[in-house]
C-alpha cells in the first residue's frame, strides 16, 4: 500500500490509463467514432444525468458525424412521440414553426429542460439546415417515450378528422372513456382501484381499427401520406401502451419500468421498419437516452431483480447491430429538480463515491477520455461490480448513495464509455427565478 492506495486500486487505475483514448476537441475523432460504430444500425448514446451540458453537446457532435458520414437517418430520443414529431416536421421543412425554439414548444410536460435547452436548439437548427442542403440524406427527429396518453389520443382523432371524419367520430367515442379523468396520473389512480377496463378495450380496438385502415386507401381511392399515417398509428399504439403503464404505475416499480422500456423498444423497431421503406440500406438510428435505459440491465443489480431496459432488449432481439456508449462524470454542476414536478435549479454534483466507476476513472486519468470495451485492452476491474451513479431529473445530494447509486459491471453494460471528469449544467431556453442551494442568487434560465 502506497499513500493510502491499495495495490489493487493502483493496478486498476493503471489498467484504465493504458486503455484510455484521448478525445481531441472533446469528442472522438470521426475515424475513431466510425470505427467503433462499424456496421451497426443502432447507436445508443447515453447520459449519466438529464441536466449536463457536456453530455448533450458530445452526443450532438457525434450524431452530426453519424448523419453526415455514417448514413444515419434518424435521432430517437427519450421524449414523448407527439412532442418530438413536431420537431421532426420542422427539421424536414414542414409545419408552421419559424425556428427551433418554436418547434421545441411542444415540450410542455415536466421536465421541459431535457429538450428545451440551448444544445438541443442548436442541434435542431443544424439538422434542418443539413436536410435542406442534402435532402437525399435527410434525417428525422423522433420520440420513444409513452407519457403522452391524452395528447396522443387527441392526435389520432385530429389525424382521422382530416382523412376520414367517420373514423374520427369512432375514435372520439372510444377515447371518451378517458374524459372523466383530469390527467394520466389520475387515470392511473382510478385504474389501480379497478377502473379503466373499458378504456383498455377501447384503446386496443382503436389501434386495430387504425391499422386496418392504413393497409388500404381512403374513400375516393385517395392514398394515405405514409409519414403522417405512421405518426398516427404510433400515437394509437402509444395510447394502448400508456394505458397499461399508468395502470401498472401503482404496482411494482419493475412492472412499470419494464412496460415503459418495452414500449421504447417497440417504437424504435417500428421506426426502423418505417425508415427502411425509403432507405432499405440506410435505416440507421441514433438513440439519445439516459444510461439507465441504454446500458444493458443484465449487468446491474436491477437486472437481477427482474428489470430490463432498452439496451438489453436491443442486444437480445437485434444481436450484432447495435453499439451502446455511456457517459460518466466525477463532479461539477447539474440542472435538476429537488422533487418530481418541482422547479429545476443548478446543483453542485458531489464528488463520486469511493468504490464507484466514476471515482476509479477520476483517479486513473481525470479530464476527458474514451474507453472501448469492444476491443483489448479492457480493464478487468471494469468487468467487476462497481457502484454507478444515475441522476435523472431529480437530484437528492443529501441521500445520494441511496437515491442515485447502484451496482453494475460497466464493461458488460456498455460497449464504450466517455468519462468527463468535471461537467456543467445545461442552459434551458426559459427563465428561472429560483437558484440552486449552492448557486448565487442571480436569475438562471430554466423551463416552467
Amino acid at each position: 500500500m502506497t499513500g493510502g492506495v491499495t495495490d489493487t486500486e493502483s493496478t486498476a487505475e493503471a489498467a484504465v490509463r493504458a486503455a484510455a483514448l484521448p478525445l481531441p476537441g472533446g469528442v472522438p475523432t470521426d475515424a475513431e467514432l466510425l470505427d467503433f460504430v462499424g456496421g451497426a444500425r443502432y447507436v445508443l448514446l447515453g447520459e449519466a444525468t438529464h441536466g449536463t451540458a457536456e453530455f448533450y453537446a458530445t452526443r450532438a457532435r457525434m450524431t452530426r458525424t453519424l448523419v453526415e458520414r455514417g448514413g444515419f437517418r434518424a435521432v430517437a430520443v427519450e421524449a414523448d412521440w407527439p412532442d418530438a414529431y413536431r420537431v421532426n416536421r420542422y427539421v424536414r421543412g414542414r409545419g408552421d414553426d419559424r425556428d427551433a425554439v418554436d418547434a421545441l414548444r411542444g415540450f410542455t410536460r415536466f421536465p421541459m429542460w431535457m429538450w428545451r435547452n440551448t444544445v438541443v436548439r442548436d442541434f435542431v437548427e443544424w439538422l434542418r439546415e443539413h436536410n435542406r442542403r442534402d435532402p437525399g440524406r435527410a434525417a428525422g427527429f423522433y420520440g420513444l417515450d409513452l407519457y403522452s396518453m391524452f395528447r396522443s389520443a387527441a392526435e389520432v382523432i385530429g389525424y382521422l378528422q382530416g382523412v376520414d371524419p367517420a373514423a374520427a367520430d369512432r375514435a372520439r367515442e372510444r377515447y371518451a372513456c378517458f374524459d372523466q379523468h383530469l390527467d394520466e396520473q389520475r387515470y392511473g389512480y382510478a385504474a389501480a382501484f379497478g377502473a379503466g377496463q373499458d378504456c383498455e378495450d377501447a384503446a386496443v380496438e382503436q389501434l386495430v381499427d387504425l391499422q386496418r385502415m392504413t393497409t388500404g386507401r381512403l374513400p375516393g381511392d385517395r392514398p394515405l401520406d405514409p409519414d403522417e399515417r405512421f405518426y398516427a398509428e404510433q400515437n394509437a399504439r402509444l395510447v394502448t401502451a400508456a394505458e397499461q403503464y399508468y395502470r401498472a404505475m401503482f404496482g411494482t416499480r419493475v412492472d412499470s419500468w419494464n412496460l415503459r422500456d418495452a414500449h421504447m423498444f417497440q417504437t424504435l423497431t417500428a421506426l426502423g421498419d418505417h425508415l427502411r421503406r425509403d432507405h432499405p440500406d440506410e435505416a440507421k438510428i441514433v438513440v439519445w437516452a439516459h444510461n439507465s435505459h441504454l446500458g444493458d440491465a443484465r449487468a446491474t443489480e436491477m437486472g437481477a431483480a427482474g428489470q430490463w431496459d432498452l439496451g438489453q432488449l436491443v442486444r437480445e432481439n437485434l444481436p450484432g447491430v447495435a453499439r451502446i456508449l455511456g457517459f460518466t462524470t466525477h463532479t461539477g454542476s447539474v440542472l435538476a429538480a429537488a422533487e418530481w414536478d418541482g422547479p429545476p435549479r443548478v446543483e453542485r454534483v458531489r464528488p463520486s463515491l469511493p468504490g464507484s466507476v466514476e471515482n476509479l476513472l477520476h483517479r486513473a486519468d481525470g479530464d476527458r477520455f474514451l474507453l472501448r470495451f469492444d476491443r483489448e485492452p479492457v480493464p478487468e476491474h471494469l468487468r467487476s461490480a462497481l457502484l454507478e451513479r444515475a441522476i435523472g431529473v431529480v437530484y437528492r445530494p443529501d441521500t445520494e448513495r441511496q437515491s442515485h447509486y447502484f451496482h453494475a459491471r460497466p464493461a458488460d453494460r456498455f460497449d464504450a464509455l466517455i468519462h468527463i471528469d468535471e461537467t456543467t449544467a445545461l442552459a434551458p431556453l426559459d427563465p428561472v427565478t429560483r437558484p440552486g442551494t449552492e448557486e448565487p442568487g442571480e436569475t438562471y434560465p430554466f423551463s416552467v
